[in-house]
């Protein structure tokens, strides 16, 4: 049975037929440990010479923002992730400075270190990590795990963190700007609750839900709900919602459309999967990806790796997908031209294509651990939830 979780993102289906060993993850930091993987070449270009500062950083309950401004805060120096890592884990991965002139010794708080490696000529960027290494501990689960071998049959979902994880809203808020409903999208940003939630920020959001009540309950709102203030502020001092979701930042409005296309992909998976499409081996006329990342049609004895439109405005119909994607477009209500968002172009999408299915190398398990390599884009949670088929992910740890 599917979770109500997992259908609310998308995801309606399990690919493989393994029964699941249930248990928990995450019960510690340091039971979901993750490492970032760079090219070969990217690998060669450190050097020990002058350039672009690069360091390892690696840290355990702090998020990568959180590091890198706190770095920023007491050493001045700013550095750029390529890939970004959760507080639940204990992770090792590379940073960048964009400044030549400017460059630190090896530095340490009690929850993360920084240690330089060497020099770029460019500095590094998202592209040049090409993977993710985890080592994952499964508490309270049943002995079978190394009976689990479908690592090769497992959909590229994007996973619960991409939705908001224990408030699953942000793809919801997306829809909401992508139709100009700013009321919408302001009342989900402030009112939407889970019971995931914890019991207070319910009973705050709760009394959110009548806006005369902003003023009143301002002080009432956890500084932790720093976007929630943000949009409140603005809602106390103009009365105008379209206003309110603009003070948002404009990296966090551009991830509300992207979860919405996240959710459409997801969904357009499920159902092509159900439909019975052959969702691991790419065919004539589908578009695909290389080894090397670089996208184009089927040719018959490359090794490629099928692709699924990720709709946007340019979204591309020739593909054999068009179908489930199109009904659900219907479903929702939606049309690929209105990723095209007059009221606020700075958020628009155009869209693009993603991978199929997940890309996992050096997989292998012993005891309670499993040990797998998966390409960037990737979600772990994603393959765990094959393998442990969790009746309730977010208690599970996802």
């Amino acid at each position: 049975m599917i979770p109500t979780i997992d259908s609310q993102i998308g995801i309606t289906v399990y690919s493989t037929i393994f029964d699941g060993i249930g248990g928990t993850i995450r019960k510690n930091p340091e039971d979901f440990v993750v490492s970032e993987i760079i090219s070969h070449k990217s690998q060669k270009s450190i050097n020990d010479q002058d350039g672009y500062a690069v360091y390892k950083l690696k840290k355990k309950k702090i998020d990568t923002n959180h590091a890198l401004s706190d770095v920023f805060k007491k050493k001045g120096l700013r550095l750029k992730a390529l890939g970004l890592k959760d507080a639940s884990a204990v992770t090792e991965q590379f940073v960048c400075s964009n400044n030549k002139g400017k460059s630190i010794t090896d530095f340490s708080t009690e929850k993360y270190s920084l240690q330089k490696i060497g020099y770029v000529k460019k500095p590094l960027s998202k592209k040049d990590m090409i993977a993710n290494h985890f080592k994952i501990k499964i508490s309270d689960c049943e002995k079978r795990l190394s009976e689990f071998n479908e690592y090769d049959k497992i959909l590229n979902f994007y996973g619960y963190q991409r939705f908001g994880s224990k408030r699953p809203v942000t793809h919801l808020i997306g829809k909401a700007i992508l139709q100009h409903n700013f009321k919408k999208a302001l009342d989900l940003i402030l009112s939407f609750t889970s019971p995931y939630d914890s019991k207070e920020n319910t009973e705050i959001r709760e009394k959110l839900v009548d806006k005369s009540n902003l003023k009143q309950y301002f002080d009432q709102v956890p500084v932790q709900m720093d976007i929630e203030r943000m949009v409140m502020r603005e809602m106390i001092e103009h009365d105008d919602e379209q206003k309110a979701i603009r003070i948002v930042p404009l990296k966090l409005r551009r991830f509300y459309i992207q979860a919405y296309q996240s959710f459409i992909f997801n969904h357009s998976l499920s159902m092509a999967f159900s439909d019975g499409e052959n969702l691991f081996e790419p065919q004539e006329g589908d578009v695909c990806y290389d080894e090397n990342g670089n996208i184009g049609k089927y040719v018959n004895g490359l090794n490629q790796f099928l692709a699924l439109p990720f709709v946007g405005y340019s979204y591309y119909k020739k593909t054999r997908f068009d179908y489930q994607i199109s009904k659900i477009l219907k479903n929702e209500e939606i049309t690929p031209k209105e990723f095209f968002i007059k009221d606020m172009q700075e958020v628009s999408s155009e869209g693009g294509f993603r991978q199929a299915a997940i890309k996992c190398s050096d997989f292998s398990s012993y005891d309670d651990v499993v040990e797998f390599s998966l390409s960037r884009g990737s979600f772990a949670t994603v393959l765990l939830r094959e393998i442990m088929k969790p009746q309730d992910p977010i208690s599970a740890g996802f």
